[in-house]
């Protein structure tokens, strides 16, 4: 039994490993073209594979080869600037003496798991003992059990966004629109995950030897609940911007309602004025009492007009 934490046979790779026994767990942060050149000379993977773990544009997918498996995950960063999550990726190489991860680093369940079998002989004895599949479940175990903090906290900010949607003195558009496009990406990141999650453990039975399907079982619910979540958050979150919409419309129309009473009844004093200020003779033009004159004609006909609204319902 050996524990090599050493960066395998050429300092320059970025590259750390753990022994148990046969078994060995190569973890690559921040893998390079010098990484999987590594990977290309020393082990039977396809090249298709090798620059899949380089590309930032892969979806979750699972590819059977009669030696191995190659599996992509994604996760979750959250952004503390935009307030909106990201996706990252593991790429992860399974075979019957080995286990290869390759990630950039932002996965801290896995990179604590590493850290931690570096260091614990018990744990090392725990998770190795029983194969690459078992190990592999491990990890994903941990990378989900890490999302129910994310989605408490979008329930959370659904909670918020609701106070702010049915108060008419916050703006709660961006805020709807912040978090709508937050539980899109999570939803982009867990569904495709779910799906070939479950492809897997049938799979992994060949690099395993124990019988993992009750832990898988128990994985997939928890993707299960969490997929199950968040399309009630995507539902929950569509609702309010429809009604933050209809609210903010109801308010600019209810506005526009009272501007265009103003402007109605100001429009009999900027006729009446108007045309008393022709050049031409018209009654009591010249009389002292002209001011009240225009001022009666003018609040008779405001008083028509409100009781003509009124009776419509119009105020």
């Amino acid at each position: 039994m050996t524990v090599s934490q050493s960066k395998q046979e050429n300092q320059s790779l970025n590259m750390e490993s753990i022994t148990w026994g046969d078994f060995t767990w190569v973890n690559i942060e921040r893998p390079t073209e010098r990484e999987t050149g590594y990977l290309a000379k020393n082990y039977p993977f396809h090249p298709l594979d090798l620059d899949d773990c380089l590309s930032r544009k892969q979806r979750p997918k699972l590819d059977v080869y009669p030696d191995y498996l190659f599996f992509i995950f994604q996760f979750s960063v959250y952004d503390i600037a935009t307030r909106v999550s990201t996706y990252d990726q593991v790429a992860t190489f399974i075979g019957n003496k080995y286990l290869i991860t390759l990630h950039s680093g932002q996965l801290k369940p896995l990179v604590k798991l590493f850290r931690q079998c570096q260091t614990d002989e018990e744990a090392r004895r725990e998770h190795f003992s029983y194969g690459a599949g078992y190990l592999l479940y491990r990890i994903l175990d941990r990378t989900v059990d890490a999302y129910f903090p994310i989605v408490d906290k979008i329930l959370s900010q659904i909670a918020d966004v609701e106070d702010k949607v049915f108060d008419e003195n916050v703006e709660a558009a961006e805020e709807v629109a912040t978090l709508r496009r937050d539980i899109i990406t999570q939803r982009r990141i867990m569904f495709p995950n779910r799906a070939v999650t479950a492809e897997l453990e049938p799979k992994l039975k060949r690099f395993t030897n124990t019988d993992i399907s009750v832990y898988f079982g128990d994985l997939l619910d928890h993707l299960h609940r969490i997929c199950d979540t968040l399309d009630e958050c995507k539902e929950i979150i569509e609702v309010y911007k429809d009604s933050d919409y209809v609210l903010g419309t109801d308010r600019i129309n209810r506005v526009m309602r009272v501007l265009a009473i103003i402007a109605t009844i100001l429009l009999p004093i900027n006729i009446v004025s108007s045309v008393y200020g022709m050049n031409i003779p018209l009654p009591l033009q010249d009389s002292k009492y002209s001011f009240l004159f225009v001022s009666l004609i003018t609040l008779a006909i405001i008083g028509i007009m409100l009781f003509v609204f009124r009776r419509k319902r119009w105020i």
